[in-house]
């Protein structure tokens, strides 16, 4: 080619082709340059461990002993469908679910909805309030619920007793109460999942509640056609990252019971059974089977939740 086509084409602002696949070339090892420190933080924190974790359901590994671990093919499986607690620890973890997870997202949704409102005096302030508690560590909030919902000298009783006059309950040792108990220390750290619906429903377009005004809809007509619609995505995820630390539920629990899974196990959660079996016994090769079974459980209902959800989630877009 000429120098006169060259310097046209670099006139027009179109590199050679030899030079656009140079550039592309450059544009794409710098990409890998960027994805490199995620790739390798992928692969040594995740990936590599969890093959790891699935090859050790193979043998009997024990961490005081790994010298002596030994290949012991599909028994840890059969040992899985046989024990007992296995079962009973799913059923106290998806009874809990089943619970908590509706008011997981009801009650931020509750309260996005009441902060959003204009009308509300120092809305703002209260948005910070019940933002706060989300940020302080669980640890220390299990331990302070832990002497506020205490049958003798926590103030919840106290409350009841002397203004209400009722008698409170054995919140954190009685089979009846220690749901209650534990949905309310959850309820104490909704403030991220409230502060991210909020977000949701401030971009909504306010033409769109113009429009319905004056068509004469009323506030529960409004919320249920347009505001709940357009933040079904931000519910959907918040659904999806309440069903993965459900299936993670270890701190609190475990912290109340002390490990116990009392009172008759009714807190045996999935996850204390697994530190149990894996830590405490010392059965690593048992435990990761048991870790295996619940990132399949987990990952069913995922995959499970991404297949409704295209007949509930509304993108504005117009995409699955």
């Amino acid at each position: 080619m000429s120098v006169v086509g060259q310097m046209g084409k670099l006139a027009s602002g179109r590199l050679p082709s030899g030079g656009e696949m140079s550039l592309q070339r450059t544009r794409t090892l710098w990409g890998w340059v960027f994805l490199s420190p995620w790739i390798i933080g992928f692969l040594a924190f995740y990936f590599v461990p969890m093959v790891a974790s699935f090859a050790f359901t193979f043998t009997d590994l024990r961490l005081t002993r790994p010298g002596e671990a030994s290949f012991v093919g599909l028994d840890n499986y059969r040992t899985l469908f046989n024990d007992p607690y296995v079962g009973k620890s799913l059923r106290v973890t998806l009874s809990y679910m089943v619970i908590a997870l509706p008011i997981s997202i009801i009650i931020p949704l509750g309260l996005a909805t009441l902060l959003n409102s204009k009308s509300l005096w120092g809305r703002r302030l209260f948005r910070t309030l019940f933002y706060m508690p989300y940020v302080v560590p669980i640890i220390s909030v299990t331990y302070i619920f832990n002497g506020f919902l205490n049958t003798q000298s926590g103030w919840l009783n106290r409350f009841l007793g002397e203004v209400l006059g009722i008698s409170g309950p054995n919140w954190l040792y009685s089979s009846t109460w220690i749901y209650p108990a534990l949905l309310l220390i959850g309820i104490w750290g909704t403030g991220n999942a409230m502060l991210t619906m909020l977000a949701s429903m401030q971009t909504i377009p306010t033409e769109l509640y113009e429009a319905a005004r004056v068509d004469g809809a009323n506030g529960v007509t409004i919320f249920r056609k347009i505001t709940l619609p357009l933040i079904t995505p931000m519910i959907f995820y918040n659904l999806i990252l309440a069903l993965i630390a459900l299936f993670r539920y270890f701190d609190i629990p475990y912290i109340i019971s002390r490990g116990t899974g009392g009172p008759n196990d009714i807190t045996l959660f999935y996850n204390i059974y697994f530190y149990r079996v894996a830590i405490q016994y010392d059965r690593m090769g048992y435990g990761a089977t048991l870790a295996w079974l619940l990132f399949v459980i987990g990952l069913i209902a995922t995959i499970f939740l991404f297949a409704t959800a295209r007949h509930w989630v509304y993108y504005a877009g117009g995409d699955d």
